[in-house]
């Protein structure tokens, strides 16, 4: 069974479109978003949910969704551009992983995640009679494209409204998204948002500064 290039799918679209489609664009981060935006601006109304439950910490949750706003704001996109905000509800999203807060990153506790956000923006974008729904989260390199395809396209089924096929990591993307990044200052966490990687990242740190602690103390 061959596999499917989301790219290419995506760039096939793109190349049959006549006119601008309304895009409702789950986006997670300011990063994530650079690129993505930039890319699909010229050929969609893109209205931006941001919807992140699982970014469990407030202050981070805050520090995000501001971030994200600000840059929309200083590249000035224009009118095609807005930012719908939904609830701040890390209570659904502890919820929707209960039972898997062991899960290693990339395991069932994502997968659930991926679902609970994309499943609030299919049902968004829905009722707001768009033409496509997706996110922005396929550009990283450590979220599976493949599974968010697969979500996104059930979901599609399910609430009557196209996903957009979507692996922005392709054609750069991820690289265009760090400079992109340094051109606008933006802030680039370094854990996904959820208390559970914030955990593992604390973690990796603590072991990182115990080896290199253990290194000083054997070069006196």
């Amino acid at each position: 069974m061959n596999q499917r290039n989301f790219q290419k799918e995506l760039e096939h679209l793109l190349e049959k479109q006549t006119e601008k489609k309304k895009l409702l664009l789950h986006c997670c981060c300011a990063p994530c978003s650079s690129y993505v935006l930039e890319y699909l601006h010229p050929y969609f109304d893109i209205t931006v949910f941001f919807y992140n439950p699982n970014i469990t910490v407030d202050k981070e949750y805050g520090k995000r969704k501001q971030e994200l706003k600000r840059y929309i704001r200083e590249v000035s996109f224009g009118s095609e551009i807005s930012v719908r905000e939904a609830d701040y509800e890390p209570e659904q999203f502890l919820s929707a992983v209960r039972g898997y807060e062991k899960e290693p990153e990339r395991g069932k506790r994502c997968q659930r995640c991926f679902l609970l956000r994309l499943e609030k923006t299919a049902i968004e974008a829905a009722k707001g009679g768009f033409d496509y729904f997706c996110t922005t989260l396929s550009i990283s390199p450590h979220k599976d494209a493949r599974l968010l395809m697969e979500t996104g396209e059930t979901l599609a089924k399910e609430y009557g409204i196209s996903y957009l096929p979507s692996d922005f990591k392709k054609r750069n993307g991820y690289k265009r998204s760090i400079e992109l990044s340094g051109q606008y200052n933006l802030y680039r966490q370094d854990y996904c948002g959820c208390i559970f990687s914030k955990n593992q990242r604390d973690k990796r740190k603590d072991a990182e500064k115990g080896i290199a602690g253990t290194e000083d103390k054997s070069e006196i």
